[in-house]
């Protein structure tokens, strides 16, 4: 009888430390890590019952491990669909919808390159210019470029274009 005692403090500890990963993965409002809880200490008064060094080895064993195990299961929660949703980090679709936004972008600085326009303002060395009928903030490269001078796109990214001036200088 003494030593059932023993193997059921053990039990209810583990139980425990196992609940508290549990509660990690399973959204419960914290019924989980209250039970967490209530188990450890039925166990450690198990193991105090069993034999006064047990119930310090196990209360010291819960002390020390509790909230390792604790900090383990919350460094686990971000890989955990739930996790996700409550730290608000985004799906696979709004993953895959943000990567395509951003190429579309990207593509669409792309076709700017080697389109002509027009420096609607000193780029010295940045300042606008127009393109169709857009206009966009660019850098000039090579030196300062006046207003009125015809430009040519030679890079284009998010946020950052880059024009020289056409060899023939002036636009009416």
């Amino acid at each position: 009888m003494n030593e059932s005692m023993m193997y059921l403090g053990i039990g209810l500890i583990a139980v425990g430390f196992l609940l508290i990963v549990v509660e990690a993965f399973v959204p419960s409002g914290g019924i989980i890590g209250v039970v967490a809880v209530l188990c450890a200490v039925a166990g450690i008064v198990a193991l105090f019952r069993y034999e006064t060094a047990w119930g310090v080895s196990g209360m010291l064993t819960t002390v020390v491990l509790g909230p390792m195990v604790f900090f383990f299961a919350i460094s686990m929660l971000p890989s955990t669909p739930f996790g996700r949703r409550l730290i608000g980090e985004p799906s696979e679709a709004e993953l895959a919808e943000r990567n395509a936004n951003e190429q579309a972008i990207r593509d669409k600085y792309k076709a700017l390159i080697g389109l002509e326009g027009v420096a609607v303002t000193d780029l010295r060395p940045v300042g606008e210019a127009r393109f169709g009928r857009e206009r966009h903030e660019v850098l000039a490269e090579g030196g300062l470029i006046e207003a009125g001078t015809r430009v040519h796109v030679t890079r284009a990214e998010p946020n950052l274009i880059k024009v020289r001036a056409v060899r023939d200088p002036k636009v009416s």
